[in-house]
């Protein structure tokens, strides 16, 4: 078993001066998807295969929700999984679930688009145990006033802040461990997790600077599509979320097709018509959210969508909509369906998307161990 271990450190040596010379030869753009020079061995699999580690995180939830589909798989995300400069992670973030509430959850949602079912590293968070291993580190390296200031812990801790589990308010150290697991150097977000990655880049920076090293890179967000933030559409105010109170506030991936229309229907509007510039958009929430996730179903411009439905009546748009979620949903819920029978594939798939997950995590985080002096 310590075979493999030894063949890495050898190549760790020739790699190290390798990828010093390959840097020099690199782009700008590839020189921000290599990764550190001195980690040796990493960096020779960066010479042998071109690739930037990128780490998606996956929101928790017993059902998956229309904005974490848009994210997904419709958003522009799906152009990394085909170049060969990208090496892609989607993860259950079943960790963080932990942080609000006890319970099972199902892994059917994930897995049930058939873009996402054809990549190959797929697997729970919690069966990488390197995720848990760095967290508590990152937890002694964060501090108090940055968690604090997260809004997703102060909006949903909320007056009863004195009574929220402490996992609750840590949780963001988790996901700083997620990502910098993999000494990831990008990553595709929501326009409203913008902040746990900053305070990813705080973490990894206060680390690097604390153990004078050069260990941790700096991720940066890669943000893409019409489908940024999706929103409630019972308030076009606030996100799209599966713990909100109203269940017509969000569109599941299980919806029945009437339940679509019907959702879609009573989504939030006004008695206008639909403006024609999008600069008036952004004085109606609600407008500018059914827009945004049309055009996120239709891979368009919000600009080319609002142009159909300019000086028209909220109906047209609603119905388009429902029809268009309709074709969307309706073949990932028919997978869902054929996944509940076939759970054995599942755990296949999740076994070997952990253990290629813990290939890469497993001597980063004992190289994080040395480094605070645990070994």
């Amino acid at each position: 078993m310590y075979y493999p271990v030894l063949f890495l450190l050898i190549l760790s040596v020739g790699g190290y001066y390798l990828g010093i010379k390959r840097s020099k030869e690199l782009s700008k753009d590839q020189r921000l998807a290599s990764l550190p020079a001195y980690y040796g061995y990493l960096t020779f699999l960066y010479i042998c295969i071109p690739t930037i580690i990128v780490w998606f995180i996956l929101l928790i939830g017993k059902n998956f929700i229309l904005a974490q589909y848009l994210m997904a798989v419709l958003s522009d995300h799906l152009q990394l999984m085909n170049s060969n400069e990208i090496k892609l992670f989607f993860s259950k973030a079943k960790n963080l679930s932990l942080g609000m509430s006890f319970g099972s959850e199902s892994d059917i949602e994930l897995f049930a688009s058939q873009k996402i079912l054809e990549f190959e590293r797929l697997f729970k968070q919690s069966s990488v145990a390197e995720h848990s291993q760095l967290a508590w580190v990152f937890n002694c390296v964060s501090r108090i006033g940055w968690l604090n200031r997260m809004t997703q812990f102060k909006d949903k801790a909320g007056k009863n802040r004195e009574n929220v589990s402490v996992g609750l308010m840590v949780y963001p150290n988790l996901m700083a461990a997620d990502i910098l697991a993999y000494l990831a150097t990008h990553v595709p977000v929501g326009d409203d997790q913008k902040q746990h990655l900053e305070l990813s880049r705080d973490i990894a920076h206060k680390f690097n600077n604390d153990f004078k090293v050069n260990f941790f890179p700096l991720p940066e967000p890669l943000i893409y599509g019409n489908a940024t933030r999706v929103m409630s559409l019972r308030d076009g105010t606030k996100k799209m979320s599966k713990s909100d109170a109203s269940e017509l506030s969000r569109i599941l991936l299980t919806d029945s097709d009437d339940d679509i229309s019907s959702k879609i229907r009573k989504a939030k509007s006004d008695s206008d018509l639909i403006p024609e510039d999008k600069d008036q958009l952004q004085n109606k929430p609600e407008c500018l959210n059914l827009i945004s996730i049309l055009s996120a179903c239709l891979d368009q411009s919000i600009e080319k969508t609002l142009a159909g439905y300019a000086g028209k009546e909220y109906s047209k748009l609603k119905n388009d909509l429902a029809d268009t979620l309709i074709q969307v949903v309706g073949p990932v819920r028919k997978e869902i369906l054929n996944l509940l029978d076939n759970k054995d594939e599942l755990n296949k798939i999740l076994q070997v998307g952990s253990e290629k997950a813990s290939t890469i995590a497993g001597p980063i985080i004992k190289e994080v161990y040395k480094i605070v002096g645990f070994r």
